[in-house]
């Protein structure tokens, strides 16, 4: 089978799927919720069959959506979803902060050392970035479902949240530059 067709149906198609319930129920989270659990756990098991292992990062999410989901189900109440990338991104941060106390190197440093070679301080500057990047997406995600509908949060949480991050990364291109070794 090809990877990256793989990826893309695993990571994309319980999008899809939640969208698909989400608009054709009248936008009900209650009725999109359940299909994206399933279609979440069918991807997991489809990457497990294919690959022998399942990445941190989807085993993660899919982690936390049937949790957030089966608690927004049990007490039919969306808040538990609607607080599940501030509580994703906060854990990011502090992973970033508290990380180094652990690895005595920044965790940045841990995940994509072998892709990146920066310097000492490159490491530590885009650590902190990103640290303060994933506080900020907290603080705007609580801004956005706290004042806007429901239909807008669903819409920014997918549709907005991805090019913010996308535009962030873009602009650590000159620190990485900036700060990157000669191999």
């Amino acid at each position: 089978m090809n990877k990256s067709f793989l990826k893309f149906a695993t990571d994309f198609g319980p999008l899809a799927i939640f969208f698909y319930y989400y608009y054709n129920n009248d936008k009900n989270l209650a009725v999109a919720i359940p299909p994206l659990i399933v279609a979440t756990l069918i991807a997991l098991a489809v990457v497990w069959f294919f690959e022998k292992k399942i990445p941190m990062m989807p085993l993660i999410s899919g982690v936390l959506i049937t949790f957030f989901g089966g608690l927004t189900i049990y007490f039919n109440d969306p808040v538990f979803l609607y607080v599940k990338p501030t509580i994703i991104n906060i854990l990011f941060a502090l992973a970033l902060y508290f990380g180094k106390y652990f690895t005595n190197e920044p965790v940045l440093k841990k995940i994509m050392g072998k892709s990146i070679t920066l310097t000492d301080m490159g490491w530590e500057l885009l650590n902190k970035r990103w640290m303060y990047f994933f506080f900020g997406l907290a603080i705007l995600n609580e801004c956005v479902w706290r004042t806007q509908t429901e239909e807008f949060w669903v819409n920014f949480k997918v549709w907005g949240m991805l090019p913010i991050t996308l535009i962030f990364t873009g602009f650590q291109i000159s620190l990485i530059n900036k700060h990157k070794l000669d191999e």
